[in-house]
């Protein structure tokens, strides 16, 4: 289990399955991850308009990116999110959440862009992870 402290001060608005702040420990391994968008590793693209699809494949592949660098979803402190619309955000929550440790939920930013590398790609995910070394 990773040793990062997440913390939700009192003195911030309460959240929604994000922490406001993660503290990585000296001597973690720091992990970045590309933007993952919703293409399988055969090419297969999830279906275009399908959130829910988009948002799973795409966390998948954030998956599939960590472990190749050992690190897993445990390790990971902070989530970025690109989406072209943020009317989907509860259905992105929903599948976010079955990956993230709920009980310690990363830092996470969620930012609307006009779009994405093709136009049947509503969102794209990057993450940073903190891997101890000791």
């Amino acid at each position: 289990m990773s040793s990062i402290d997440f913390s939700t001060p009192p003195t911030l608005p309460a959240t929604n399955g994000y922490s406001h702040v993660a503290s990585v420990p000296p001597g973690s391994r720091l992990v970045w991850t590309s933007g993952q968008v919703p293409i399988a590793a055969d090419g297969t693209v999830a279906p275009a308009g399908d959130w829910e699809a988009q948002t799973r494949q795409v966390m998948r592949n954030v998956g599939a990116a960590l472990e190749a660098a050992g690190a897993t979803w445990d390790d990971v402190f902070k989530l970025t999110i690109f989406v072209v619309d943020t009317s989907a955000l509860p259905v992105i929550r929903a599948v976010r959440d079955e990956f993230v440790n709920l009980e310690r939920p990363p830092t996470s930013s969620l930012v609307q862009v006009a779009g994405l590398f093709r136009p049947d790609v509503l969102i794209e995910v990057e993450a940073v992870a903190a891997v101890p070394t000791g």
